[in-house]
């Protein structure tokens, strides 16, 4: 609202709020809690569900909830596409 009382419409309001958020993105991975960056570097790393599970001292299910919530955080779909992410973002050695 400005001070004359007066707000914008929603359709006059919507271009500034867009604008004023490009300067502001972030990738994807950082959205992630660190636990979920963790396991998303292992996954991308090729390790396996119960390795992670094993060296995290978590259950497979744990493992396998943090995979779910990394590829729809990130709007990825597979283990293929989360490991060409991690490389192209410098996440592991690739």
């Amino acid at each position: 609202m400005y001070e004359s009382g007066r707000n914008l419409g929603l359709p006059l309001a919507e271009p500034f709020a867009g604008e004023a958020g490009k300067d502001k993105m972030i990738a994807p991975h950082e959205i992630l809690s660190a636990r979920e960056l963790q396991v998303l570097r292992m996954i991308a790393s090729g390790k396996a569900g119960r390795t992670i599970a094993d060296e995290l001292s978590l259950s497979v299910k744990t493992v396998a909830t943090f995979r779910s919530r990394i590829l729809k955080k990130m709007r990825l779909t597979n283990n293929a596409q989360l490991a060409q992410y991690a490389i192209r973002h410098r996440l592991i050695d690739g």
